[in-house]
């Protein structure tokens, strides 16, 4: 089956003015539709629909840029540009919700305003304000979501970033999101980076009191041979519920991403491997075959 298709066009006007136009498909939705006889039916058809549509203009103020429409969030980037393999498997917070069912209310693109920049090459910074009814779904309150994220470069191949999202889900109920990831390529050939996020709504009860949502993964790549031959591995860990006992989930993905004609053409074998807290399940294991293709 094919999980995803993009296409993206965009066009660069002049030096600092640009705009990106981008579809995207997947049939994981499972949408229904009703015949004559209101009976509900599942549709697996591959749906195109619009991911991004955001003008950019760069250096308002010197090494920024401002986007402004359906546009990428500050959420996922940095674990996932190093992660490399979203063909394989979202990184973890954005796959989160597909995991344990839990929602953590995060997206990968949403309609807002984004200013991103760097002070110097040790500091770089990104504010958003966006719906935060993601991109698949029309605003339907009047609040919106603020993010902001902070990025320090002590040395080359080296950063850490930090951060942090807020939302009013009700008129005396919040909902926030914090994130650090680590991340480390200091050494040739090699990527290995960490994320761990704490997602707080006060909408989340057990009982009266609330609980958060919380996960960590680490993961790495190594090359191979360039252009050609390379092996990941991750490990995640998930608590979908800090109240209660036992109900912790991971998750190791480990494979190969190979490159037999050309490096815009790969086959990745990989392994899943669930494990549970509760005694009472069983792991499960899932092996798979993916294909991906760029051009």
């Amino acid at each position: 089956a094919f999980r995803r298709a993009y296409f993206t066009y965009e066009n660069k006007i002049n030096d600092n003015l640009k705009f990106r136009f981008r579809y995207d498909a997947d049939n994981t939705a499972n949408l229904t539709s009703i015949d004559s006889k209101l009976i509900t039916k599942k549709d697996d058809k591959l749906r195109p629909y619009v991911k991004h549509i955001y003008f950019e203009y760069a250096n308002l103020v010197p090494r920024s840029v401002l986007r402004v429409g359906m546009t990428e969030t500050l959420t996922f980037k940095p674990a996932e540009e190093r992660w490399g393999y979203r063909s394989v498997a979202k990184t973890l917070v954005d796959g989160y919700k597909d995991i344990t069912g839990v929602e953590i209310d995060a997206t990968s693109a949403d309609l807002g305003v984004s200013f991103t920049g760097s002070l110097n090459k040790h500091l770089r910074y990104g504010f958003m304000v966006s719906n935060g009814s993601h991109y698949s779904h029309a605003e339907n309150d009047g609040w919106k979501k603020l993010m902001a994220q902070a990025s320090v470069v002590p040395v080359a191949g080296f950063s850490l970033v930090g951060y942090w999202d807020y939302e009013k889900q009700a008129k005396d109920k919040d909902a926030q999101t914090y994130k650090i990831d680590g991340l480390f390529d200091m050494v040739k050939n090699l990527t290995i980076g960490a994320e761990y996020f704490v997602y707080q709504n006060d909408l989340y009860l057990a009982g009266s009191d609330r609980y958060d949502v919380s996960g960590f993964s680490l993961f790495g790549r190594y090359t191979l041979m360039t252009d050609r031959l390379a092996a990941f591995a991750r490990f995640d860990s998930y608590e979908p519920n800090s109240k209660v006992d036992r109900n912790n989930m991971s998750l190791i993905i480990a494979g190969l991403d190979w490159a037999p004609w050309h490096s815009s053409i790969k086959f990745q074998p990989n392994i899943w491997i669930y494990g549970y807290e509760d005694s009472a399940k069983k792991n499960d294991v899932v092996f798979n075959m993916t294909f991906f293709m760029s051009f």
